[in-house]
């Protein structure tokens, strides 16, 4: 009776507390929005996603991949990284963290907080690898028709970075439907490349192989090098073999050793382990019995003969492993065939071998072109270089081995016009004029005071010039320092033509090409169609009847003299471009430039071009066969020079007349 009035009192309490707990229920479920319509989709699916069967999940993932929701891709990442719970109370896809001893849970799309729930009130969903590939593949086809053309390529170079059977599905769904025709092709061809990979039809992947031909992509040989990946196979001679066999090993050649082909048996099983010669020895050691080893006196044991039968007879008494003689090694390799064998079939590698070929052949082609590009753009310097001389040398009979001097005052021009002018074009446009103005002063100067008092005594010019380039070195060592200075090209000269992968070419390349071709012109120009042209022609052939005419021999020698050293000035400026600008920049200029005057022919302007053109391809061909060496490529084409001229000493173009007399 006692009792009935604290229940009573308890009652009350009780009530208030359920009713708060129903009330924060209430109030968290209110809290909570409703299913979005992926998630809806999760729900209708619920079932069959939580079997997470391989045979019966196809359903839902086509459901989610065919939605056309953008939030379906996260909630398909989600799921094949295992990021995706259900909570049982309600069966709400949700996301969970751990917290202590409980998760707490947000929303698999927006990320809206949840509450909290025990390990027990929520299931992980935990996909096989089976059904991570049939998501990956969803995955790639919700990429793939992504209404952003850039999406789609980069869902594209995802693929080929880390490519899957599970997308050849999709991205051949998605070719179908790709409107860009850029990245209709891009998909091709990555469809093609995993047919090789991935697809069991034998004959589709051969047609894939097979459409690479001539291909020069990076990547295609990529794709079709692990197809002729080979192992080393080991078969008895009596027993029959269906393998695809690259290549059949002789131990003891082909860098195949007999030690190696040894151990490859005993490591098949198929031979003993060999015994080393001093480990018998420490066996016969532990074997002694009174001073004899298997009934053989220790004192006998002195030759590697006598031990190694001793070591015999303990092994037929079974206290001693067996071992193998060299000629029993040899005997027993005799018996065995040793292959290197492909992991694909012959129709596989054979296509694919077929293919590299085609490639091959089509690169070789190229690097000829490459070769031949290299060899004009060599030509094209040596041409800047040696024009001057030629106009010089050629024209005036002066040995100037200052030229290559002029050269150098033109890159430093050029360095010093960039320092006042930051504009790497306007600086450059700047830098031509005034380099020729510079080095045609100096040129000038140098005819004036020490040449014009040495014609016709061509010993004591190449001294002269010599001890003057000597001085022009020193003189710019103590201006700008050893240290080399920058020339820097404009931005638009800085990066390659690319043909393809194997064939491309500088734009400064390009542009010192083109600037060979207008001195080429201009210089025709001025020879035979100025009067200056007249009257250097007129004075090369015949000084006195030239002077008799009223033209000054002296002038025409100064202004000749003049046009050689800027046109060498002009040539420093564009070979600084790539070239490292010191004070003996012209010095490695020097002798590529009275060689190609001299092969070319004296006085030819034709024949300079000629010149630089044979001594371009003819180093560059030297360099191609022996890479390593370019002093050996430069040796062998001053011998082929000297050989060249001993059957022709005028050169190729050699002058006719009286130009040729005097």
């Amino acid at each position: 009776m006692r009792k009935a009035p604290r229940l009573a009192g308890l009652a009350p309490a009780v009530l208030v507390a359920l009713a708060a707990l129903f009330w924060a229920a209430g109030v968290g479920a209110q809290s909570e929005a409703p299913p979005t319509p992926v998630e809806q989709i999760l729900l209708d699916n619920s079932e069959l996603i939580q079997k997470s069967s391989r045979r019966t999940i196809g359903p839902a993932i086509d459901a989610l991949a065919s939605s056309g929701l953008p939030e379906a891709a996260d909630v398909l990442r989600l799921w094949r990284e295992r990021e995706l719970y259900v909570r049982k109370s309600d069966g709400r896809f949700v996301r969970a963290a751990r917290k202590g001893s409980a998760y707490e849970l947000t929303n698999i799309i927006t990320g809206a907080p949840m509450g909290e729930a025990s390990r027990r009130d929520v299931d992980q969903i935990k996909p096989n690898s089976g059904i991570q590939a049939m998501i990956g593949a969803a995955l790639v086809a919700f990429q793939l028709n992504d209404p952003d053309p850039a999406v789609r390529l980069r869902a594209l170079q995802g693929i080929e970075r880390d490519p899957e059977a599970s997308h050849l599905t999709g991205l051949r769904a998605a070719i179908g439907r790709e409107s860009d025709p850029f990245v209709q092709e891009a998909m091709a061809r990555a469809e093609r490349r995993l047919t090789i990979q991935f697809d069991e039809d034998e004959a589709a992947r051969i047609a894939a192989i097979m459409s690479f031909a001539g291909d020069l992509d990076v990547s295609t040989r990529a794709t079709l090098n692990p197809l002729l990946a080979t192992h080393l196979a080991v078969r008895e001679k009596s027993a029959p073999s269906d393998a695809n066999v690259a290549r059949t090993l002789t131990p003891g050649s082909d860098g195949f050793s007999y030690q190696a082909a040894y151990e490859i048996l005993v490591n098949e099983g198929l031979a003993p382990k060999v015994i080393t010669a001093a480990a018998r020895d420490q066996a016969l050691i532990a074997a002694i019995d009174d001073g004899s080893v298997a009934g053989v006196k220790v004192a006998t044991l002195d030759t590697r003969e006598a031990r190694d039968a001793a070591y015999l007879r303990l092994a037929d008494e079974g206290k001693v492993p067996h071992t193998m003689t060299e000629d029993e090694q040899f005997a027993l390799l005799g018996n065995f065939i040793f292959e290197d064998v492909y992991s694909q079939s012959p129709a596989i590698t054979d296509a694919t071998n077929e293919t590299i070929d085609a490639i091959n052949m089509r690169v070789a082609m190229y690097e000829a072109a490459d070769l031949a590009l290299d060899g004009i753009s060599l030509a094209s310097i040596y041409f800047l270089a040696a024009i001057g001389l030629a106009i010089t040398f050629g024209v005036m009979g002066v040995i100037n081995m200052a030229h290559g001097e002029f050269i150098m005052m033109g890159a430093y021009t050029g360095y010093v016009i960039q320092l006042f002018i930051p504009d790497k074009t306007l600086s450059i446009i700047v830098a031509l004029p005034v380099a020729f103005a510079i080095t045609f002063a100096a040129g000038v100067a140098l005819e004036r005071l020490v040449i014009r008092w040495l014609y016709h005594r061509p010993l004591e010019t190449l001294l002269a010039t010599f001890g003057v380039s000597i001085a022009l070195q020193q003189l710019a060592k103590n201006i700008f320092g050893t240290q080399a200075r920058p020339l820097t090209s404009p931005d638009w000269l800085g990066g390659a033509l690319v043909i393809n992968d194997a064939l491309s070419i500088s734009y400064i390349r390009i542009a010192i090409f083109v600037l060979s071709v207008i001195f080429f012109l201009v210089l025709l120009f001025i020879l035979n169609k100025t009067r200056l042209g007249l009257e250097v022609r007129s004075v090369r052939q015949n000084p006195r009847m030239a002077a008799a005419m009223g033209i000054n021999p002296d002038r025409i020698n100064m202004l000749t003299f003049g046009l050689g050293s800027g046109i060498a000035g002009i040539a420093g400026v564009a070979i600084g471009l790539f070239a490292k600008v010191t004070s003996d920049l012209g010095a490695g200029y020097i002798v590529q430039s009275f060689m190609t005057v001299v092969v070319g022919g004296v006085g030819s302007i034709f024949g300079t071009l000629a010149g630089a053109t044979l001594i371009g391809f003819l180093q560059k061909g030297i360099e191609a066969l022996n890479p390593s060496n370019t002093l050996a490529a430069q040796t062998y084409m001053i011998i082929f020079i000297i050989i060249f001229i001993q059957f022709r000493p005028k050169g190729i173009f050699a002058l006719k007349g009286r130009a040729a007399e005097a």
